[in-house]
């Protein structure tokens, strides 16, 4: 969230960042009982000033006392009014989203700037088949028997399809932890309410969330919510900065606004297998970082031979907690569309003051980090690419060839 400090102090900039989000969200709430606290905390600190001068006065007399506890009277009720306030500003500070890095550009998702390109898209001698198809003729996905298993939006992965599915989480498992320097976290797939809280996702996103019926439980959107409130309320050393960890779970996603959007297939799913990268590094430095992290995310699809190409976020397209972000998308000729296959986010201290996340400095004053995380990468639309880019005229496909010590040799799926 954003300090309150912050928005009293800058306020034209918050609200700039809120209008170039195209959001309708009116702050001056928030203001007023900022206000508001402020002026009953200095009635307050001036009739503790009288209570204090009243009781020097010497030996207290009834008229005194009478005045003593009078004064308490209205210390305690301004007291529970400054509690009432602060419970009003604290939710309302939960609605305002991150206030946008000014590099990025300002619009629509038609805004989004194109930084760079990999590869070049192959060129086929006969029309390629979807990653349904692919699948299907391969008996590696089956779509009916996922549907009769758990209804739409969901997919079983067979055969190959499976082990394809293991090798591409173990590739990039070992590909981030051995060369990337990041440690390897296994977190649960359930977490509380003050987790989903602290990384952005709730209040306001919560009908887009699986929630247990009788327990306030919910299940992961992302790995970066277990991961990044593995120090909730922790305070580092800032010789420990940064802290990189990367995650391999299930995530689940209801699409509730998904309706009429490309969901036939993996293109939008509400279970899908994701490999995270999270930090937590210094502020002066949380730039560069999502520059680093960026850059590990591309290395999986250079490594998998993908084209690609790297997009700069709009104001209008970024998420709730993000100030700068990256999408990374590869192509799929058969659905003759670019993928989004990654999303690279610097949150700096949005998340932090949520969560409570703080360092130490070598001056021993305390800071809140910065918090970043990218998918390293989603593997659902991964799988999509790599059936339609790798599939050959006889139905086959070839796997990738970092992929063949993962599926124990194997060169291609085939029939």
């Amino acid at each position: 969230m954003l300090d309150i400090k912050f928005i009293r102090e800058n306020t034209e900039i918050v609200k700039a960042s809120i209008k170039n989000r195209n959001l309708k969200l009116d702050i001056q709430e928030v203001l007023d009982l900022d206000s508001e606290r402020r002026k009953i905390l200095v009635e307050v600190e001036g009739l503790k000033a009288e209570k204090n001068a009243i009781s020097k006065k010497g030996k207290p007399d009834k008229t005194i006392i009478d005045e003593m506890k009078a004064l308490s009277q209205k210390v305690g009720n301004l007291d529970i009014k400054v509690d009432e306030i602060d419970r009003k500003l604290g939710n309302l500070l939960l609605y305002i989203p991150n206030t946008v890095h000014n590099s990025i550009p300002i619009g629509s998702p038609e805004n989004n700037i194109e930084i760079r390109k990999y590869g070049e898209p192959k060129k086929f001698d006969f029309k390629p088949k979807t990653h349904i198809e692919i699948g299907e003729d391969l008996d590696i996905l089956d779509f009916p028997r996922s549907s009769k298993i758990s209804g739409s939006g969901f997919c079983l992965f067979k055969g190959l399809g499976a082990l394809l599915e293991r090798a591409l989480i173990n590739f990039m498992l070992d590909l981030h932890t051995r060369e990337h320097g990041y440690k390897e976290i296994f977190p649960p797939f359930l977490v509380n309410r003050a987790s989903m809280t602290g990384t952005g996702q709730l209040p306001k996103l919560e009908e887009d969330m699986y929630k247990l019926k009788d327990d306030d439980l919910f299940l992961i959107p992302t790995a970066e919510v277990p991961v990044t409130n593995i120090h909730r309320d922790d305070i580092l050393d800032e010789s420990e900065l940064p802290v990189c960890y990367t995650a391999y779970t299930a995530c689940f996603r209801r699409e509730a606004g998904s309706y009429g959007k490309d969901t036939k297939g993996l293109m939008r799913v509400h279970q899908f297998d994701k490999v995270e990268l999270v930090k937590f590094v210094k502020p002066e430095t949380s730039f560069d970082e999502l520059e680093k992290l960026l850059n590990n995310a591309e290395k999986v699809l250079q490594r998998l031979g993908l084209v690609y190409r790297v997009v700069m976020l709009s104001t209008g397209d970024i998420s709730f907690a993000a100030s700068k972000c990256y999408d990374i998308e590869a192509w799929a000729p058969g659905v003759e569309k670019n993928l989004e296959v990654s999303s690279c986010s610097n949150f700096t201290d949005f998340q932090a003051r949520r969560a409570n996340i703080k360092y130490r400095g070598k001056d021993k004053k305390l800071e809140y980090v910065h918090t970043l995380n990218g998918s390293g990468v989603a593997m659902a639309r991964t799988v999509i690419c790599i059936l339609e880019n790798y599939q050959q005229q006889d139905g086959s496909v070839v796997i990738p060839e970092v992929l063949r010590p993962y599926m124990g040799g194997r060169e291609r799926i085939t029939k």
